[in-house]
C-alpha cells in the first residue's frame, strides 16, 4: 500500500463513520478507559480554526485525551470547543472528566458530523504532545461535528500501539 494511503484494516478505522468510542470499548472487550491530559482555554492551531471557521487568534476549549484499550494506549483525540458552543445546554461539555466525548456526540439525536479528513502523521507532528511522538508515522483523522447547529472539531490519532497494522 501506498504511503499516502492507508491499508485496508486502518482506513476501516479511520473512514467508519459511527462511533469510535463504542468501537473501542467493543475492540477492547469493555477494557476501555480515558485519560485527560489537558483540558484548557487556548487558541486552536490555525488549520483547526480554519476547520471551523474561527477567527484568528479566538480562544475555545481544547481537550486533549488518551483513549486506551485494554490497559494500551490506542488513540489520541485532541478536540476543540469554541466557547460559543459552550453555551446553553451545551455547557455540560465543560465538564466532561474522563467520559468519552464521542459517548455525548453520537447519543444526541440534533448531532451532525461534517467530512472526515484523514492523514498520515509523521514522527514529531506537532499535534502530537512529544511523549507520544515515535519513530513511525501513524495514521489520524478529523471531523467538525455539529449539536445544535454549532461546531466542535475531533481530531483523532490511531497511536502505534494500536493492534490494528497502521501502514
Amino acid at each position: 500500500m501506498g504511503a499516502n494511503r492507508p491499508a485496508a484494516d486502518i482506513g476501516n478505522w479511520l473512514f467508519d463513520r459511527g462511533s469510535l468510542t463504542q468501537r473501542l470499548i467493543e475492540f477492547s472487550q469493555q477494557r476501555f478507559s480515558v485519560t485527560v491530559l489537558r483540558q484548557s482555554t487556548a487558541c486552536p492551531r490555525p488549520s483547526e480554526a480554519r476547520a471551523l471557521l474561527l477567527p484568528a487568534r479566538r480562544k475555545a476549549m481544547v481537550r486533549e485525551v488518551l483513549l486506551h484499550g485494554r490497559g494500551e494506549p490506542w488513540v489520541f483525540a485532541r478536540s476543540i470547543l469554541p466557547l460559543s458552543t459552550l453555551s446553553g445546554r451545551l455547557r455540560a461539555l465543560r465538564r466532561l472528566d474522563n467520559r468519552p466525548l464521542g459517548a455525548l456526540l453520537f447519543n444526541d439525536p440534533g448531532m451532525r458530523r461534517g467530512a472526515i479528513e484523514v492523514a498520515r502523521i509523521l514522527p514529531r507532528h506537532q499535534l502530537l504532545p512529544p511523549p507520544l511522538q515515535r519513530q513511525l508515522p501513524v495514521w489520524g483523522r478529523r471531523s467538525v461535528f455539529y449539536l445544535d447547529d454549532k461546531p466542535l472539531l475531533v481530531n483523532e490519532i490511531f497511536l502505534d500501539t494500536f493492534p490494528v497494522t497502521s501502514d
